[in-house]
């Protein structure tokens, strides 16, 4: 993410860059140290998508300020 959006560790963590998905549980986030995407916790493609055939978890970042 952070290479994507052209922005150092400490630019990433000034700007308050965050990740949000739809619901109440937190599936992606920002890793500190590298600035990449990472699962936040283990994923049950199973319990949630078990009679879909595609499987899509969909999250946001969002950058506070301008770009």
């Amino acid at each position: 993410v952070a290479k994507d959006l052209a922005l150092d560790l400490p630019a990433l963590q000034d700007r308050g860059v965050r990740v949000v998905s739809e619901g109440k549980t937190k599936y992606f986030a920002l890793h500190g140290k590298t600035g990449h995407l990472v699962t936040a916790e283990r994923i049950d493609r199973e319990q949630l998508c078990e009679s879909v055939q595609q499987c899509v978890l969909r999250c946001e970042v969002i950058v506070e300020g301008e770009m």
